[in-house]
């Protein structure tokens, strides 16, 4: 995959925000404080991670913030985006490590920008229970308090859509959950939660909170209208579901009678405005009518039993991961939005773009990123008002049911010895900072 790297990546408006993204339970390592997750308890069992590794050590950010905050101010980025461990919280102590790395990033001129639920929940809550919402409510407001003070920029959830059909409709995710269709109160409950989250942040003061959603175009397989129906219901259930009750205060049309409590009071409170909506972005999903058998879907098997069935994009090169590379999918997905949601939506924030491939000298990283910033460009040369851009992601990491075989990062890091070294991509995008300042 080549770039053209005599021609430079358009300028940004003043105060556009780059940065790059981690989570908790992909790189901090289970050390000191910190009660067991959802994703401890399904690492432990056999064959659910390819390559039958665990997080416990994972990156060992835990005892080495200092080195990979260095590492963000020597990229020269003005965010980074990290994730809040609830069950790290939950232990006595716990918290002073977020205390610490959010002094950290202060002190380097880094702006601390905290997810407060990455996918890993105390083991022994369930978001099948509506508790579990109120539950994070009181959590949020604890990280909120003792933050607060540094904090300006809050995300509430990241990807609940992944998060409940990998972790409980296929089970290839933590818990391990296969419900199928039967998983959508957890859609619910996680939407619920953001919105709580939401009035939680304000209580504590927050004037800048977002949600990150993972979106993409939906392409059907064909014009036949069989392909076009079930493709219009697999944009439904991975783009609208999460998108249209946080937008507009609706579901979809017959989806909202399928979830469980008062939806009519819930809704409210799970559009409760929010100061900018946060976009991960990877690729497009092209779909048709069922095929009598199990499809693929970014390396997972979808059941033949579901009313869609996943396809290959052709003619597309691919990352190591198998994900298509479609950056102007990217385009295509924002003036979507725009088209579709108007003035409820507010600005938008990528808050995950990345790729995996290996080698140091990771020239086709490079080139992705290249071709979907000026993507991205293009989105706001169209009219789409974004507000920010982050990576995924600053290390190599632990990459969930992959183990540690995927490998995102712009710092390359040896497992075994957890030695960090930046890619090129690292030096090039550093460089991108740099010519846009």
């Amino acid at each position: 995959m080549a770039t053209d790297t005599g021609k430079a990546i358009p300028r940004f408006p003043a105060g556009f925000l780059w940065g790059v993204s981690t989570s908790a339970h992909q790189i901090e390592g289970a050390a000191d404080e910190r009660e067991p997750s959802v994703w401890d308890v399904f690492t432990a069992g056999p064959g659910r991670v390819k390559d039958g590794s665990t997080a416990a050590v994972a990156c060992d950010h835990y005892h080495r913030y200092r080195d990979d905050v260095a590492l963000l101010a020597g990229l020269g980025v003005d965010a980074y985006r990290f994730s809040v461990s609830w069950p790290r919280v939950n232990s006595p102590g716990g918290l002073g490590f977020y205390d610490r790395l959010v002094d950290e990033l202060c002190a380097a001129g880094v702006r601390p920008v905290p997810t407060l639920f990455h996918w890993d929940l105390p083991a022994g809550l369930d978001w099948l229970e509506r508790d579990t919402a109120a539950r994070f409510a009181d959590y949020v407001s604890v990280v909120a308090g003792r933050l607060g003070d540094r904090v300006t920029k809050w995300i509430t959830l990241n990807e609940p859509a992944e998060h409940t059909l990998l972790g409980h409709a296929l089970g290839v995710h933590a818990p391990g959950r296969r419900l199928l269709f039967d998983a959508l109160p957890v859609a619910h409950h996680q939407l619920l939660a953001h919105g709580l989250a939401v009035g939680a942040l304000r209580a504590a003061g927050a004037t800048d909170i977002g949600i990150a959603n993972s979106h993409g175009p939906t392409w059907p397989a064909s014009g036949d209208p069989a392909d076009r129906e079930a493709a219009g219901f697999y944009d439904l259930l991975l783009n609208r579901l999460f998108a249209d009750p946080v937008l507009l205060g609706t579901y979809p049309e017959g989806i909202g009678e399928l979830m469980p409590g008062d939806v009519a009071s819930d809704l409210p409170v799970i559009s409760a405005p929010v100061d900018w909506y946060g976009v991960n972005y990877y690729a497009p999903a092209r779909v048709g009518a069922p095929q009598g058998t199990p499809t693929g879907f970014g390396g997972i098997d979808m059941p033949a039993e579901l009313p869609f069935s996943v396809r290959e994009i052709e003619g597309r090169a691919t990352t190591d991961f198998g994900w298509p590379v479609v950056p102007e999918g990217l385009t295509e997905l924002l003036t979507g939005f725009r088209d579709r949601y108007g003035d409820r939506l507010p600005p938008i924030v990528i808050t995950e773009n990345g790729c995996s491939y290996e080698g140091v000298d990771d020239q086709d990283r490079i080139a992705y990123l290249d071709a979907h910033i000026r993507a991205l460009h293009t989105a706001l040369e169209a009219g789409v008002d974004v507000r920010g851009y982050f990576v995924w992601s600053l290390m190599d990491n632990f990459e969930w049911a992959e183990g540690y075989a995927r490998r995102f990062g712009l710092v390359h890091v040896d497992h075994a010895t957890l030695e960090r070294t930046p890619k090129a991509s690292y030096h090039w995008f550093r460089e991108v900072l740099r010519t846009q300042r």
